[in-house]
């Protein structure tokens, strides 16, 4: 089996290059570029098409892999918004992903992202590396005893919730989807009014776009920290940025960006930034963004590459698609 890895990073070829050999029937070609419809053409004689979560599955691209043979896109990723399932169905194409890798992983991140924010830790390290060891203007607070609003409980959401169970964190979860654990159910409203920090771990879907708007801040306390490991899209962007100048939004914390594609996985260093939008995001002082690594760890790479080849094994063979997307 032949099958074209796009926006490939020289990370995960050690990792992808380990289960294809103790697979031994899958032969892997990697290209930097990412799926577009400028790009679909590069899957030439290959059986199936491995994507990531910020290429361009749409209709026109799907029609194309269709007229070159391509039966399986196989996602090394959890999320699928970027696909045109329809026009999947519509050309026969059969779509997979990782639905958890390690969601341990953007568990912790998101904790990371929240002690960073809360502690200032990353501006303590410049401070220290200049030989200035004022504490003005790093004071922090506890995690303890806060109370946390956790939008989406799925694996990750529950990761989440069991670190900050070992906070002595107050959890409210707002999930229509899971049962009674160590939080406290609320709906929307009650979790957007009381919670100190709200941290987004649910899908991108046509209900939650922009989840996260200009209504949902005027619920929320003045101070608020938000925390976004999820999906970009999620958060309206503009509005966030409001909330910020108002000072609503005291602390935010981005592993996503709705317009992230065309900025993260890629080095621009030297190049001048065309979103103003993201520029001005990064100007205040307390947002702190990171390029889409809730997942970096050894153990969730190690993941991807084995559930990617299973998928891709599976269908093959012909044999149940258990991460079949439908």
């Amino acid at each position: 089996m032949k099958v074209v890895l796009f926006s490939s990073q020289s990370y995960e070829k050690p990792f992808f290059n380990a289960m294809a050999k103790k697979n031994g029937q899958l032969q892997i070609t990697y290209f930097d570029e990412k799926l577009t419809a400028q790009t679909a053409a590069l899957a030439q004689g290959f059986n199936a098409v491995c994507a990531f979560v910020n290429d361009t599955i749409d209709k026109d691209v799907l029609s194309q892999l269709a007229q070159l043979g391509i039966k399986c896109v196989a996602l090394r990723c959890a999320g699928f918004n970027n696909v045109d399932l329809a026009a999947a169905k519509e050309h026969n194409i059969t779509v997979v992903r990782v639905p958890a890798y390690s969601p341990e992983a953007v568990a912790e991140h998101c904790i990371a992202l929240i002690l960073t924010l809360s502690r200032k830790t990353h501006k303590a390290y410049n401070r220290v590396r200049e030989d200035n060891f004022d504490l003005n203007g790093l004071l922090g607070f506890n995690l303890h005893k806060k109370t946390v609003g956790v939008i989406g409980c799925g694996k990750i959401g529950q990761a989440f919730v069991n670190i900050l169970n070992g906070f002595g964190a107050n959890v409210l979860v707002c999930d229509p989807n899971v049962g009674e654990g160590n939080y406290t159910q609320v709906n929307l409203d009650i979790l957007l009014a009381q919670s100190d920090i709200i941290a987004l771990h649910c899908p991108l879907t046509e209900s939650t776009h922009h989840l996260i708007n200009d209504a949902a801040f005027a619920k929320m306390k003045d101070g608020v920290m938000l925390i976004n490991t999820s999906r970009g899209a999620l958060v309206d962007t503009k509005a966030c940025i409001q909330a910020l100048k108002s000072k609503k939004l005291g602390y935010l914390g981005l592993d996503v960006y709705e317009q992230e594609s065309e900025l993260f996985f890629r080095n621009h260093n030297g190049e001048i930034n065309q979103d103003d939008v993201f520029s001005r995001l990064v100007s205040f002082p307390n947002v702190l963004v990171t390029g889409h690594q809730g997942f970096f760890t050894q153990e969730a790479l190690n993941e991807i590459a084995k559930v990617t080849i299973d998928n891709l094994d599976a269908w093959y063979r012909n044999r149940p698609l258990k991460n079949q997307v439908f």
